[in-house]
């Protein structure tokens, strides 16, 4: 995708949600190509997160894997590919009827925007805290009412409501797969990779 069809797609996700989630379920990319976007974009947000921790310097101690770029990217990839899993089949409970690739593909969308978000956050907090703590709260409030129309569109759900369901049942599958997937790379207990 070029800067020329990135800026269009951006206004329209922003703007309207739904038309630039058929937009992207258009373009039917292979699942090969998905899945190795979604390892893309689990680099990137890996990326702004250390920025982020280096930049705020937090007072309290932080879980040792944050301090190791590659279980970070593996936590931060675990819990996409758990999160793409539940919303595809908490929206197939209650009735949606899209695909495991709609889906994928309107989330890795939807990380790029936020990792993009979160880097305009970072700067305004050097530049003008007070006024980025009101945008931090303003991508909060935006991004989920994309992703509610994202997964309305994705699955063919009938209402937004039946978007909340499946948010909140993919939530409940989100943390029990979460905590499987700390156990599995051994960050469950604190400081385990902090000596790696």
């Amino acid at each position: 995708m070029n800067n020329a069809a990135f800026l269009p797609l951006v206004q329209t996700t922003l703007r309207s949600p739904r038309a630039a989630a058929e937009q992207i379920i258009g373009w039917n990319l292979s699942r090969d190509v998905l899945w190795t976007a979604l390892a893309l974009v689990a680099i990137l947000n890996t990326f702004v997160i250390i920025l982020l921790i280096q930049l705020a310097k937090p007072d309290m101690p932080l879980p040792g894997y944050f301090n190791t770029p590659l279980a970070l990217y593996v936590l931060l990839t675990g819990v996409l590919v758990i999160y793409v899993h539940a919303i595809y089949w908490a929206g197939l409970a209650v009735g949606g009827q899209g695909t495991l690739a709609d889906v994928l593909a309107l989330v890795v969308w939807l990380q790029v925007l936020r990792a993009i978000a979160q880097v305009g956050v970072l700067v305004l907090t050097v530049l003008l805290p007070q006024i980025a703590i009101l945008l931090s709260l303003a991508v909060a409030i935006w991004g989920l009412w994309i992703l509610l129309n994202f997964i309305t569109t994705a699955l063919k759900l009938p209402t937004i409501g039946h978007a909340v369901t499946v948010i909140v049942i993919g939530a409940v599958g989100l943390v029990l797969g979460l905590g499987i997937l700390l156990a599995v790379i051994g960050v469950a207990a604190q400081g385990v990779l902090s000596n790696v």
